[in-house]
């Protein structure tokens, strides 16, 4: 979809208008209560003229619940809480004023959805429920989102609702030691995670970055404008902008492993790092550089001292067609790579960049011993009568030899791959 037309979808989605709204009518600043609160009176204006949705002095049964606080009305919490964060309003001597600065966004709802999708991950404290049993998403947000989206781009960018649950309680149930939770408690506290899931499904639905199916599995599909997005955090690219074509090859295997790339030609070698990680089929569990004559860049360390990869492009060292940069990804196995600059290339108007249109051959596997040990695993898996054979099948997690094949390879693997590692990277940009 070309940027002008998601610029045109972004300016309607409901939260964006909702917090444009609501940023309009701070105006030049609004009185709030001893406890930070919207005053009462606001908070009814504000749930009518935001349509909210949220009810006021509830009715259950024949007993009327009065609401006394704005914070009891949970979507308007939400759409407050934001504004906030995405820096268009904030509090000062107990007053909610607008962050002058930041007004032009509200003419600018490309940049402004961006930015509320960026700040999505601090809206934990409104999204989550408290109560007795406070959810793990509720003390994990920002990284419990990062594996919503990577259940997502796990399947092909489309995943049933509570597939996406059940990943987000492993990732994080494994961070706590529940074995003397009673499974009373254990099931609070899947039902609590879970409802806590869907709200924030809620949430990433009326900013549309996500679309969900009425359907019995509830599927949940990433729209074009969350794809832009985060795909915009790779390097902006616009149409007409200027596009490396990369051929990354892994020195000195057999059969040749090598992959061909898209990728802005401003993209930052942070950023490089994981595409070359994700297309190879690397797991990022090692230690990298970039190797150039101007020096030598990765993740700066006293131990192993190097310039700061965060603050280089891939421009600053290869500009020219022909160009070359050397890549080393793990210092006990030293795969090396070689980058070649292949083409520079216009981007295209609906281009998805970075992106993998080719390649050959299967990455070794993590730690098999470089480009030595990666030719005996190949050896020994193909000889029957090998003596290490059958270790070798274990460690590989694989039942037969033909089961790792060192010749496959399959572009849409690759960016799936790679569009993973786009999606967990929504709070790290």
């Amino acid at each position: 979809m070309p940027e002008d037309d998601l610029a045109a979808v972004a300016a309607f989605t409901p939260a964006l208008r909702q917090v444009t709204a609501l940023t309009r009518w701070v105006g030049q600043g609004r009185k709030l209560t001893q406890t930070g609160q919207l005053t009462m009176a606001d908070a009814r204006h504000l749930v009518g003229l935001l349509d909210t949705g949220d009810e006021i002095d509830p009715v259950i049964g024949e007993r009327v619940f009065r609401t006394r606080s704005s914070a009891e009305l949970p979507v308007l919490a939400i759409v407050v809480a934001w504004a906030k964060a995405a820096g268009l309003v904030r509090i000062v001597h107990g007053r909610l004023v607008p962050v002058k600065k930041n007004q032009r966004l509200i003419d600018r709802p490309a940049q402004l959805w961006n930015l509320m999708f960026a700040a999505f991950d601090q809206l934990g404290p409104a999204i989550c429920s408290a109560g007795w049993f406070q959810s793990l998403l509720g003390d994990n947000f920002a990284d419990g989102i990062a594996v919503l989206f990577g259940g997502i781009a796990d399947g092909g960018g489309a995943a049933p609702t509570g597939a996406v649950q059940e990943e987000v309680w492993s990732a994080l149930s494994a961070r706590y030691y529940l074995d003397d939770a009673t499974t009373e408690q254990l099931t609070r506290l899947r039902k609590t995670t879970d409802n806590d899931v869907r709200r924030a499904v809620a949430g990433l639905v009326t900013l549309g970055a996500l679309a969900e199916e009425e359907t019995a599995s509830g599927m949940l599909r990433l729209t074009p404008l969350a794809e832009w997005a985060l795909r915009s955090r790779y390097g902006a690219v616009a149409p007409g902008d200027q596009i490396a074509q990369l051929k990354i090859t892994l020195l000195d295997t057999e059969p040749p492993v090598w992959r061909r790339l898209l990728v802005p030609a401003t993209i930052r070698l942070d950023r490089l790092d994981r595409v070359i990680q994700a297309t190879m089929g690397w797991t990022n569990s090692h230690r990298h550089m970039f190797i150039h004559p101007s020096g030598r860049y990765g993740v700066p360390d006293l131990d192993f001292p190097l310039q700061d990869e965060r603050r280089t492009t891939l421009r600053d060292l290869a500009d020219r067609e022909g160009e070359t940069v050397r890549y080393e990804y793990d210092f006990g196995d030293d795969w090396e790579h070689e980058i070649v600059l292949e083409q520079l290339l216009t981007a295209e108007r609906g281009g998805r960049y970075p992106t993998c249109t080719a390649g050959a051959s299967a990455c070794p596997p993590e730690d098999c011993g470089g480009v030595h040990g990666y030719a005996d695993l190949i050896d020994t898996l193909a000889d029957p009568t090998h003596p290490e054979r059958q270790h070798l099948l274990e460690w590989l997690g694989i039942e037969k030899g033909s089961d790792f094949d060192p010749a496959h390879f399959a572009t849409a693997d690759a960016n799936r791959r790679l569009d993973a590692v786009i999606l967990a990277a929504t709070r790290t940009a």
